[in-house]
């Protein structure tokens, strides 16, 4: 069984920043593909960003490229998403995902993080 932790949320004003951290524990970080999505409330969970095992491919949702990024370290068994430019309608909970075998804009991963609230004011 793998556990995600999720860190870094918060409330900031539009045009600011924040970067969310997810750190899993159990098993060997880099045998997974890591991911993040997001859900604003009435609305489904969509996919936000994923990486692969050694951060060679990167994927993002059209509404946050250019201002988002993912990364890895995989010497500290983390996965960080560094979200700049934000704006009112990212404002959403962000749910760290993980899967052996992929996480993308139509692949949701088999393990959840708890999820972390990330408001952004006008």
């Amino acid at each position: 069984q793998v556990q995600l932790v999720e860190s870094g949320g918060g409330t900031v004003q539009a045009g600011e920043s924040l970067i969310l951290s997810c750190a899993p524990s159990g098993r060997t970080f880099v045998t997974y593909v890591m991911g993040w999505f997001r859900q604003a409330p009435g609305e489904e969970r969509k996919f936000v960003a994923s990486i692969s095992q050694y951060g060679d491919r990167r994927q993002y949702a059209d509404s946050v490229k250019g201002r988002f990024t993912i990364s890895r370290e995989n010497a500290k068994n983390t996965v960080y998403l560094q979200m700049n430019s934000l704006k009112p309608e990212d404002t959403a909970v962000y749910y760290c995902n993980a899967d052996e075998f992929g996480v993308g804009p139509q692949t949701r991963g088999q393990f959840w993080g708890q999820g972390t609230q990330v408001t952004v004011s006008s």
